[in-house]
């Protein structure tokens, strides 16, 4: 068995539940239990679900503060280089490193590249595009979008255990419990 092999021969459980507040409270329980790779499904936006979901880490922030600061100083940089060094010219006596006539330029930079980090940066962190996903195997799952709400523990949690986590979940009342295939 090698390393990208699965330890189990699904993706997960998933519950259904009818109402946001059965969710919420599912979700709580899931945490409170110690999971750390599940996810909720849901037609539209519950906050209460939302903070007892896993947080993730702060990148794309420091990913777009990274690229900012690379645009400033490519900017930057490039002004530098080209009105001090590849073509000075002295133009009523100033100095060839004027650098309020840089600002405009290396404003502009900033955001472009801070912006593009932040578009495709969210995309990428995202994993978007994703035309599959294991959940779509579920057949309840279409219902997800309308009118029910998921709840799906991953199996490449380390505290995943089938039958433990088929009893935590069949004991939160769901409409149903699903396996989730590859």
């Amino acid at each position: 068995m090698n390393e990208n092999t699965p330890k189990h021969p699904i993706h997960g459980l998933m519950a259904e539940f009818d109402t946001p507040e059965q969710l919420a409270a599912a979700a709580e329980r899931v945490k409170n239990d110690g999971y750390q790779h599940y996810d909720a499904y849901m037609p539209f936006p519950v906050e209460a679900v939302e903070d007892q979901m896993p947080k993730r880490g702060p990148y794309l922030g420091w990913l777009i503060l990274i690229a900012g600061l690379c645009g400033m100083f490519s900017g930057l940089g490039l002004q530098t280089y080209i009105a001090v060094y590849y073509f000075p010219m002295n133009i009523g006596g100033r100095p060839n490193f004027s650098w309020p006539q840089f600002i405009p330029i290396t404003f502009e930079l900033s955001i472009l590249f801070a912006a593009g980090t932040a578009v495709f940066g969210m995309i990428l962190l995202n994993g978007l595009p994703r035309p599959y996903h294991p959940v779509f195997n579920v057949d309840r799952f279409e219902r997800a979008s309308n009118d029910r709400f998921f709840i799906c523990v991953e199996s490449e949690d380390p505290k995943f255990d089938m039958e433990k986590t088929r009893d935590l979940l069949a004991s939160m009342n769901p409409l149903s419990l699903s396996e989730v295939p590859y």
